[in-house]
């Protein structure tokens, strides 16, 4: 029966992790979002295609998602099955199944899930990211050292979750390859212009 359960709840959450915002927003806008800009399904270059209200709803939806599938795990399951339906669902935003696998780089939404596991990880986490985030203006410098960041946050603060932690820590990390290219060419662009 616990085996059944694990099985549900994790599809559950790696499907809850399927839904995208910023796909949805740009298709009502006749926009295929996987095609503009840096062709990432997330809030930044929702931001960049789409504008700052549908940039909002984005990262909204995105952390909520993770909560939620991490809340459903831990409520109808235990901490166990809840910290693995965190990996299901930042897997699910990354690699949507309905979208052709092609989605977000999942740092909204492992936020969220985050919270869900310990709220105080992720209260150290968003810190770390908007240290990075406001000391150079570009969200990947952000999401890179909060990746970085978390496997000791949670080797210190959640050794139950370290080894999922360091899962979903080195797939940012692969994500965000194209971008630490372009920052050691100084290539990346500004979260935050002028215009916005």
């Amino acid at each position: 029966m616990v085996i059944v359960k694990f099985i549900i709840l994790v599809t559950i959450a790696y499907f809850i992790g399927n839904i995208s915002p910023s796909i949805i927003l740009g298709k009502a806008k006749g926009v295929d979002i996987k095609k503009e800009g840096s062709g990432n399904a997330g809030t930044t270059n929702a931001l960049r295609v789409l504008g700052k209200k549908a940039a909002v709803i984005t990262l909204i939806i995105d952390i909520a998602k993770g909560y939620l599938a991490v809340f459903l795990g831990m409520h109808f399951g235990n901490y166990t099955i809840g910290t693995v339906c965190a990996l299901a669902v930042f897997c699910g935003h990354i690699w949507p199944c309905l979208y052709s696998f092609k989605g977000g780089k999942g740092v909204a939404t492992a936020f969220g899930a985050i919270l869900a596991v310990k709220w105080y990880l992720g209260l150290i986490e968003v810190l770390v990211v908007a240290v990075g985030l406001t000391a150079t203006n570009r969200m990947s410098v952000g999401s890179i050292l909060g990746a970085v960041a978390f496997p000791l946050v949670c080797r210190i603060y959640e050794p139950e979750f370290f080894w999922i932690g360091c899962i979903m820590a080195v797939i940012v990390l692969i994500k965000h390859a194209s971008n630490i290219k372009r920052l050691i060419k100084g290539e990346e662009p500004k979260m935050f212009n002028k215009d916005l």
